[in-house]
């Protein structure tokens, strides 16, 4: 078997929270327990959002925290021709097809959205076209999904059963700005830097049988995933990037120990260490069998015991 290598894969539009934390933290651990490698790549693809300072400070956030990694940091970005060469493939071969819809044409035809998957399905109104309908319109590409349920078993979250064609129908791989999607460029990139292992939160579980479909279609050898729980606020809500008063950032401002942040995100995993742990010596105590599949909740008294650790 190849040696482990994994990656962290941030987007530059906010700053990093406890949750974020939580989840490097163990994808992290994950890796270099194993002696594996760690990439970082920035996905910046959303060029509204992303800024460099954010890239810039969400690397000091990882330095403080303790992770490193391998290599120069990865910008999605600068990858452009590669990303776009890979949907010109798909559309030459005919498993991706033009679609001129415009977003009203999407709202008006669409399936409600299911299993909590965050977008609305695609109706498929494109799927047929000929070239001459499609015109010298202005379209974006779309992947065509086959039946049925596509199944995988997911390194922590266990056995399952997406049916894309149903739940999302055919999705996008590039917009009508040329902009490649989140679901192609995470296949093509991973691809690129030799990544064997995907460790990331479980709601981009949904995403694990497109980018599947994605892997065989571009003819490249799959991943092996990992999805843990996210961590939730004290109402069950995920974490959301407006929550400044949880950015590391802030906390490190406030003086906070980041072995603190470290032995919290372990111990929230279901691993028994102290009050504080640096990501090295917990290294030795980690192993994916023994992580707890539970989604966290990250009350007051969390944060009150992270404060009080300076």
């Amino acid at each position: 078997m190849a040696p482990p290598r994994g990656r962290l894969a941030p987007s530059p539009t906010g700053q990093l929270h406890l949750g974020h934390a939580r989840t490097f933290v163990l994808a992290w651990l994950h890796v270099r327990s194993r002696g594996g490698e760690l990439l970082v790549r920035m996905e910046d693809l959303d060029a509204s959002r992303s800024r460099p300072e954010l890239a810039a400070g969400i690397l000091r956030d990882l330095e403080w925290l303790g992770l490193d990694w391998d290599g120069p940091v990865v910008t999605q970005s600068a990858r452009l021709d590669e990303l776009r060469a890979a949907a010109a493939t798909l559309h030459a071969t005919g498993v991706a097809y033009p679609c001129i819809c415009t977003r009203a044409d999407l709202r008006s035809a669409v399936s409600a959205p299911q299993r909590g998957v965050d977008e609305l399905r695609y109706a498929g109104t494109c799927r047929h076209r000929t070239p001459s309908e499609i015109g010298a319109r202005p379209f974006a590409l779309r992947f065509r999904v086959p039946a049925g349920a596509i199944r995988f078993v997911d390194g922590i979250a266990g056995e399952q059963s997406f049916d894309v064609a149903e739940e999302v129908g055919d999705f996008m791989i590039q917009n009508r700005a040329g902009v490649p999607s989140y679901q192609l460029a995470v296949v093509v990139d991973d691809d690129a830097s030799g990544v064997n292992e995907v460790f990331r939160g479980d709601d981009l579980l949904s995403s694990t049988p497109r980018q599947m479909l994605l892997y065989d279609a571009l003819g490249l050898q799959r991943p092996h995933w990992y999805h843990a729980p996210l961590v939730l606020d004290a109402s069950g809500r995920r974490l959301a990037k407006r929550h400044d008063d949880l950015a590391l950032a802030t906390l490190q401002s406030e003086g906070v120990d980041p072995r603190a942040i470290v032995a919290w995100a372990m111990a929230s995993a279901g691993f028994d260490v102290g009050e504080r742990i640096t990501p090295n010596e917990a290294s030795a105590l980690f192993a994916i069998e023994r992580m707890r599949p539970e989604p966290v909740r990250l009350g007051d008294d969390v944060l009150c015991q992270l404060r009080a650790a300076r």
